[in-house]
């Protein structure tokens, strides 16, 4: 089973190409999934708001992930995102383990995206590291389909490993700045050159393409 990190920059269209990956016959480990799950624990909860205090919890006694967000992703304070990590990377890397036993031996292959894969050192689980690729002016453009302008955007991405250095440090790239089956094409090409069988649908791609900015 080969395991295949997925990196790129924020709205650099990671899911599209996590779709055809998947469509071809891989399993999806999607850390950020498994970040706001853990984030019900009571253990965590408790936690997160023994550092952060009340105002992260809200009516229904739950993680008000907005609010959380606003302080971690807060340049003046600069420590309080590795706190967060420090609090929530062990569990989720524990899931992520997990889940690739799970996944063996029956799937050709297993996908992890994880926003922070070399931050967190996940990068050390898997066998790939695909870069997805996509200018600034493309990624700006879909943000503002997440609700975030641009400076909000280059906020987020300050906290992130420099896109440079993830490009570096992948073993691959996919440019996701064309159309959806340019970058469709070039997932299909590394699956072929990696040797792993693809699904019998694979032929039909057009309903990866409905939903997918």
């Amino acid at each position: 089973m080969l395991v295949i990190g997925l990196a790129g920059g924020i709205a650099s269209g990671k899911s599209l190409v996590a779709d055809c990956f998947m469509h071809f016959g891989a399993k999806l480990i999607d850390a950020d999934r498994i970040g706001h799950d853990i984030l019900k624990q009571q253990s965590i909860k408790h936690s997160i708001k023994l550092e952060f205090g009340n105002s992260v919890i809200n009516e229904q006694n739950e993680i008000n992930r907005n609010q959380l967000a606003q302080i971690v992703f807060n340049p003046d304070y600069p420590d309080a995102l590795k706190t967060l990590e420090k609090i929530t990377h062990p569990l989720i890397s524990e899931r992520i383990h997990s889940a690739l036993k799970q996944h063996q031996p029956a799937a050709p292959a297993v996908l992890l995206d994880a926003p922070v894969m070399f931050k967190a050192g996940w990068d050390q689980m898997c066998d790939k590291v695909v870069f997805v690729n996509a200018n600034l002016a493309t990624r700006k453009s879909r943000a503002k389909l997440r609700g975030w302008d641009s400076e909000e955007l280059a906020k987020r991405e300050s906290f992130q490993t420099p896109l440079e250095e993830k490009r570096t440090r992948s073993t691959n790239v996919i440019d996701n700045g064309g159309s959806k089956n340019a970058t469709y094409l070039q997932a299909r090409d590394l699956w072929r050159a990696w040797n792993l069988p693809l699904a019998e649908n694979h032929h039909s791609p057009n309903s990866l393409f409905t939903n997918t900015p």
